[in-house]
């Protein structure tokens, strides 16, 4: 049983944890390792399948959910086809059974014999039949694992090589494959010379109801990502205004109500503008929506990376593609710090020239949506809604009372403020 015969999904994480496994299958009976030897590499397969499951929450058959994990996460030629266009036929599609003959030898061998090998009784026994803690996965969120879970069982079960292949051509056509198929939030790194995109794995878990108020301004975002997500015209969008007011959290609440739907979300950091193009490239070829986020973008007047910002969001020779925007967070509407000098002139002689060239990076967000600070009667209604949502055994009155004098050392009235109120309130009385 050899893994390096592997063509498509040789390339796949953990790959020496399959190989070390591999290799005590196909060297079990014949002496290649002595006695020692064969027991230190058995424990550290053991001890690797634990640590699979603690990451990926998986249960029942860990070889059979580890095997899965490097199906549906391995992005190669084949998985990225299927990804894109749906059922792949061809020469891509026959040459694929090489591999999947090889992974149905591997989900049929009876992992038992291994531990028969090294004279141990139970270990495999609980890893064919493992139990989770009940916590929650850190590499991937509740939905995805069960998905994860399931296809292994599905696929342990298959009949023939035809049947694994369907069950895997379905999973790849609902949920994607690899990075952007099993997660919704990126990040990215550059790394030897190459752009890695990384997932995010801790997302908060952040709804649009969660963001009390501002009713407007979230029927403006949903509006224009929905048109997005659904093919039409859809504008880069700007969400400027008082800090603390929702503008990070409804941009986090969109990931989350429209992951199912096929939206992932990728932060990207001022450093990293200059990686913009490179990044866009990979991610013009997945069947994805992307939404590049910018968090409090503004910038001084020394600092140019807005220049490479504005090339591309409009400006560029190669248009955007059709499966990515931009939505980026701002304290301020004008994105780019403009001196006195810029308005009387000083030694620029084309000083209009210059205001308007700080003045175009905010004009080429065509949704443009304003947070402002709540006026009182607003950030009281954020106070007792919130209070009513988490129950808190207080009077609305003494709410009030205390929130008022929450906000006056706390950085004055704001949704954010609110909240830090209302949290301290849980930790007091709840």
């Amino acid at each position: 049983m050899q893994s390096a015969q592997l063509i498509f999904y040789k390339d796949s994480k953990d790959m020496e944890l399959l190989e070390d496994v591999c290799s005590l299958m196909e060297h079990l009976e014949d002496g290649f390792y002595d006695k020692e030897e064969q027991e230190r590499l058995f424990y550290n397969c053991v001890s690797g399948l634990y640590r699979c499951a603690g990451e990926s929450g998986f249960k029942g058959n860990l070889w059979h959910c580890y095997l899965t994990q490097i199906l549906v996460y391995n992005e190669n030629p084949y998985t990225v086809a299927s990804e894109l266009r749906g059922k792949v036929d061809g020469t891509l599609s026959t040459a694929v059974m090489h591999d999947y003959r090889i992974f149905m030898d591997m989900f049929s061998y009876d992992i038992k014999k291994l531990e028969e090998a090294v004279g141990n009784t139970k270990d495999m026994t609980l890893l064919t039949n493992y139990e989770g803690s009940g916590k929650e996965a850190i590499k991937y969120n509740k939905f995805i694992v069960e998905e994860i879970n399931n296809l292994a069982v599905k696929l342990a079960a298959a009949k023939d090589v035809s049947e694994f292949k369907n069950l895997l051509d379905t999973f790849y056509g609902s949920y994607g494959v690899g990075v952007f198929g099993l997660h919704k939030a990126f990040r990215v790194e550059r790394r030897e010379d190459s752009l890695h995109i990384d997932p995010i794995y801790n997302i908060a878990i952040t709804s649009l109801d969660d963001i009390v108020g501002y009713d407007n301004q979230k029927k403006r975002l949903i509006a224009n990502t929905e048109a997005f997500l659904e093919g039409k015209k859809a504008n880069n969008c700007l969400l400027f205004g008082s800090s603390g007011t929702g503008k990070s959290s409804s941009i986090r609440a969109i990931l989350n109500q429209y992951y199912g739907q096929g939206l992932r979300m990728i932060e990207v950091y001022k450093h990293q503008y200059k990686e913009l193009n490179d990044l866009i490239d990979n991610l013009k070829i997945r069947n994805y929506k992307f939404i590049i986020y910018l968090d409090d973008l503004s910038f001084e007047e020394y600092e140019t990376e807005y220049k490479y910002l504005k090339a591309v969001i409009e400006g560029g020779l190669e248009s955007k593609p059709s499966n990515v925007l931009i939505y980026a967070t701002s304290n301020r509407r004008h994105l780019v710090k403009e001196s006195v000098s810029d308005k009387d002139g000083g030694e620029d002689m084309h000083s209009n020239e210059t205001v308007e060239e700080k003045l175009s990076l905010y004009q080429r967000f065509g949704e443009s949506i304003y947070f402002g600070s709540p006026e009182k009667k607003e950030f009281n209604n954020i106070v007792t809604t919130l209070a009513k949502k988490y129950e808190l055994p207080v009077s609305e009155d003494e709410i009030l009372l205390e929130a008022n004098k929450w906000e006056l050392t706390h950085g004055g009235m704001s949704g954010r403020t609110a909240r830090q109120f209302i949290d301290a309130m849980r930790a007091k009385y709840l």
